[in-house]
């Protein structure tokens, strides 16, 4: 029986068809091979981007008796709980360090710097900065050599995209470098330096770091007295973490 002349779709699905019989495999098996050469061309997913590189300056001078050292660091402690500063420090994947200053000698790093990329991350540093010892006292008070000294740590994180020191203390520059020159250096180098001001009877101190420590782009909180720190530090964090995150 003579058949009669096919269709053209059926043609095309014939001639299909046929090649897939002459390679011997489904065509989903034929494409296997060409995903996965795709894949391993194109590597492994990025990592994301570390939004804020921050250097937490703690002053440990004469003036910070041992009291007052404790509501420093169980304040820090406290102020990574936050429930807003953990949020965006592990969704900005951030890096955190902490250092000691005093005088003119007395920069120390006491936590190295830190990826925030899980909760379990924040809450380490948390815990370690509730056992941090104070690296020593009966020390001036040296903030243009605290600035210079924090500065040369973002070399540890070229990644970031945005660099911020965030320096606490209860007095003015009495010994060292220019607070005046090293704020001027930060800001060169795209660096903002934000104050947080502990002061005891008057404001001399939120105006010393208004005028002389903070660059023009970065902002100064008060606390009064040591045991407002916590609360201060708390806010500070969520206004600096905050930032370029929206």
């Amino acid at each position: 029986m003579r058949r009669g002349p096919q269709a053209p779709g059926n043609r095309s699905l014939h001639f299909y068809a046929g090649i897939d019989r002459v390679a011997g495999r489904p065509q989903s098996e034929q494409v296997k091979p060409l995903l996965i050469a795709l894949l391993l061309a194109l590597g492994p997913a990025p990592a994301a981007a570390c939004s804020l590189a921050l250097v937490l300056a703690i002053d440990i001078s004469n003036s910070v008796d041992g009291a007052e050292y404790k509501l420093q660091t169980e304040g820090l402690a406290d102020a990574l709980l936050d429930s807003v500063v953990r949020h965006e420090l592990v969704r900005g994947r951030m890096a955190v360090t902490v250092m000691f200053w005093s005088g003119p000698a007395g920069q120390h790093v006491v936590i190295p710097w830190t990826r925030m990329e899980t909760d379990a991350d924040v809450v380490a540093m948390s815990n370690a900065a509730r056992q941090l010892r104070r690296a020593y006292a009966q020390s001036n008070t040296a903030l243009g050599a605290a600035v210079d000294y924090a500065r040369g740590l973002f070399e540890e994180v070229p990644d970031c995209k945005r660099r911020t020191i965030d320096v606490s203390g209860d007095g003015v520059e009495n010994a060292g470098t220019s607070p005046e020159r090293a704020r001027d250096a930060a800001f060169a180098e795209q660096i903002t330096v934000n104050g947080l001001a502990i002061e005891r009877d008057v404001s001399s101190v939120t105006r010393y770091f208004r005028n002389n420590v903070i660059t023009p782009n970065g902002f100064v909180m008060t606390s009064q007295g040591h045991r407002g720190y916590a609360d201060t530090l708390r806010r500070k964090l969520r206004r600096e973490v905050g930032e370029g995150m929206s």
